[in-house]
């Protein structure tokens, strides 16, 4: 039986897979009719972009503040507490910072377009643009496409600045490191183009590859309460899933 059952959820999967490729190509051809929706799309970077800043930067003031005390206690071992500053941003910029924004970012805008997008197609508002000539792709999926892909490096930026920040204020206020050490061998060492701008080009695929899983979700769940509910789940697990395997990918080739 389990025999039987393991190949079926494998086709399952990869047609899920081709499924939502295909999906990304009809987005696409529908982003050049989604220009003439500007205010939509400007709506939904201030939804998914401007009201999840609370979020991201409480959180990356923590996880700096973590970073900074455990990578403080791990140098002095080695006597390189003055590399504080260089390790905790190689650290926030390459990774943590775009791989954990993404992650938060799932979890709160993710799953609220799913809902939206769940909750238009149970209550055949989808249908009902559909028979007014108004394209469903273009008026609803791709402006929250390019919202995505828009707000994620922005937020990312944002989470990188308070995680250095956080770092800061526990090196040099409270461990006594001394601020000139921390900020002058983090500029001496950290390169734009090689660190912060890998950093920024694994944010934007995040950001496309959350947001589509998020619309793909909801533009396909059945239209039943209990079908938006299941797709907002497999919305945080596939996009945090996906956002993990990604980062590998991207970083292995990167580096």
């Amino acid at each position: 039986m389990s025999a039987v059952r393991r190949p079926s959820l494998i086709v399952a999967g990869l047609a899920q897979v081709g499924a939502c490729g295909i999906f990304l190509l009809r987005i696409l051809r529908a982003l050049p009719l989604s220009l003439r929706y500007l205010r939509e799309t400007v709506r939904q970077v201030f939804f998914v972009g401007a009201m999840s800043l609370t979020i991201i930067m409480i959180c990356g003031l923590f996880v700096g503040m973590v970073l900074g005390l455990q990578l403080y206690h791990t140098l002095s071992i080695f006597g390189g507490t003055a590399a504080l500053g260089t390790v905790v941003a190689l650290s926030l910029y390459r990774e943590l910072g775009p791989v954990v924004t993404a992650l938060l970012f799932a979890g709160r805008a993710g799953t609220s377009i799913t809902a939206e997008i769940g909750l238009m197609r149970a209550t055949d508002q989808l249908d009902a643009m559909e028979m007014m000539a108004v394209d469903p792709l273009a008026y609803v999926v791709a402006p929250r496409f390019l919202a995505g892909v828009i707000a994620m490096p922005l937020l990312a930026c944002v989470f990188n600045a308070l995680g250095i920040f956080g770092a800061h204020l526990v090196g040099v206020n409270w461990l006594g490191l001394d601020s000139g050490t921390f900020w002058s061998n983090m500029t001496s060492s950290v390169d734009v183009w090689t660190d912060v701008m890998n950093g920024v080009w694994k944010s934007a695929v995040f950001g496309a590859v959350c947001t589509l899983i998020a619309t793909f979700q909801g533009y396909t769940t059945p239209p039943t309460s209990e079908g938006v509910a299941y797709a907002t789940t497999r919305t945080v697990v596939f996009s945090s899933i996906a956002t993990l395997a990604i980062d590998f990918v991207m970083t292995a080739f990167l580096m």
